[in-house]
This record gives structure tokens, C-alpha cells and sequence, in this order.
């Protein structure tokens, strides 16, 4: 969870320390109502560091409508963006932090706040098996970060989000290929819908996890379509499927999936032998 720097922090818990000894719903309801945006200010971060963030960021919203252009508005905007963000609310997070970054371009919190707002709209991102736009936003909001910041500290963290925004995007192309391959010839050649569907995730994302997963669908997707096929097409598909074997087989030598790709190769050359 990203807080504000540890300097920062310190000098905030100083400088606020008698603020810290009063609480209660009472003072809350008191500063909401009152026009002194200096006292909203100091109080919500308060709020901030003992992590009530719905407090904090209702008195925020009102400091930053009225304070544009103070010395305090930039951190106003970056806390105001964590509290929704440590409040589960990704996509108003990241709104808020998209907004700090074009305000404050070069703002003391300007790297934090892209990575945290790419990191919020990942973590804002769907089962695999649903509608996938919000992975696809999320990875354009990574990808944006590493063109701003390439050699940033937080770099590692936001490749692995890539690597698994890309997965879940794989996976849901997998599922679909899966799906047309157990579909069969029912209402036209789902096998080659299965083969172009896997086929482009390979081409897409070349090194995802699933690389085997999909090179085995392929070669079971030939293998279906040739047994299945018209007699005038049948060979053609079946020399497919042999070379699919051989390229399974360079690939994965090891694969879990190995006895069933010989399977498949020697009932091809079965029935290429038999015709």
C-alpha cells in the first residue's frame, strides 16, 4: 500500500501532534461545516495518517475546491487520490492520480503517482473469463509509466503486471480456442476457428505462460480437422498435422502433453499410409 514518504510523514506527525491528541465524530462534524480550508487541510491529514481515509478524503475534496493554485494543493491532490486508493475505489484513484500527473507534471509525487494510477486500474481488472477492456486500459496506463520513467524504481513491479495483464488476455483467447475446439465440425470447421485463435495469441504474446497450453490445442485442432475432413482435403490436413507434431515436438520435448502428441503423430502416419 503507497503512503506519503516516510520524510514527509515525519514531519506531518511533528508539526500536527496537538491536532493528533483530539478525535471524535463531534470535531469531524464541526471542520466539515467550517470555511477555514487551512485547519480542513491540516485536520485531513490527520485523517490520512491514522488511515481513516473516508474522513480524509471528504475533507480533501473541499480543500481542493477552494484552494487551486495554494501551496498545498498539490499534496492535497496526491492524498486525496491515495485515500480512494486505499479505500478500494482503483478507478477513482486512478482518475485522481491521472490528474495529479497532468497537473503537476513534474510534482515531488509525479513518479509515484502514474505507477500507483497504472497499479490501480490492475488491480481494478476482471476475471479473465469477462469482458477484458479494463486490462486493456491497464496495461496501456503501464505502458504509458515505462515511456515516462524507464529506469524507475518501480520498473520490476510494473513488468510483472504486464506479464500478467498479458496472461489474462491469453487466457481469455485460450478459453475461446478451447471452446471453438470442443465445438467441433458442429455448424461449420471450428477446428480452424480454434487454430486462428490460438495461432494469434502465439503471434501476440510470444512468451506467455500458456504457450504450450495453445501449441497443443493447435496440433489436436489439425488432427480433429483432418479426421474429420472431406476426402479430397483429408491428406493435405493430415501432412498438417505432422508438421504441427514436429514443431510441437522441437518446441515442448518435455511436455506433459508429449504421450498424446505421439499418439496423435502415429495415428497421422497411419492414416496417411493407408491412403
Amino acid at each position: 500500500m503507497e503512503k506519503l514518504s516516510l520524510f514527509v510523514m515525519k514531519r506531518l506527525f511533528v508539526s500536527l501532534l496537538p491536532l493528533l491528541l483530539l478525535s471524535g465524530c463531534t470535531q469531524y462534524a464541526k471542520v466539515q461545516k467550517s470555511m477555514d480550508f487551512d485547519y480542513k487541510y491540516e485536520l485531513a491529514k490527520v485523517y490520512y495518517m491514522e488511515g481513516e481515509y473516508s474522513q480524509a478524503s471528504s475533507l480533501l475534496e473541499d480543500v481542493l475546491a477552494f484552494t487551486k493554485g495554494t501551496a498545498f494543493a498539490e499534496e492535497s491532490l496526491y492524498m486525496l487520490a491515495m485515500c480512494y486508493y486505499n479505500m478500494d475505489d482503483y478507478v477513482t484513484a486512478s482518475h485522481y492520480l491521472t490528474t495529479y500527473c497532468n497537473t503537476y507534471p513534474r510534482g515531488i509525487y509525479a513518479e509515484t503517482a502514474r505507477f500507483m494510477s497504472a497499479r490501480a486500474l490492475y488491480l481494478d481488472t476482471p476475471d479473465p473469463r469477462l469482458d477484458q477492456s479494463s486490462t486493456i486500459k491497464a496495461i496501456g496506463e503501464i505502458q504509458v509509466f515505462t515511456e515516462y520513467y524507464p529506469y524507475s524504481k518501480y520498473r520490476q513491479q510494473a513488468n510483472a503486471m504486464l506479464y500478467e495483464l498479458h496472461d489474462r488476455l491469453v487466457e481469455k483467447e485460450y478459453r475461446s480456442a478451447k471452446l471453438y475446439y470442443d465445438l467441433g465440425n458442429y455448424m461449420g470447421n471450428n477446428y480452424q476457428a480454434c487454430i486462428i485463435t490460438a495461432q494469434n495469441a502465439l503471434n501476440d504474446y510470444p512468451y506467455t505462460k500458456l504457450r504450450e497450453d495453445l501449441s497443443i490445442l493447435i496440433l489436436r485442432a489439425r488432427y480433429g480437422m483432418a479426421k474429420e475432413s472431406v476426402q479430397e482435403k483429408m491428406m493435405d490436413r493430415y501432412r498438417d498435422t505432422e508438421d504441427e507434431y514436429y514443431a510441437f515436438k522441437n518446441e515442448f520435448p518435455e511436455s506433459k502433453y508429449m504421450k498424446e502428441a505421439d499418439r496423435i503423430y502415429r495415428e497421422t502416419l497411419k492414416a496417411l499410409k493407408n491412403k
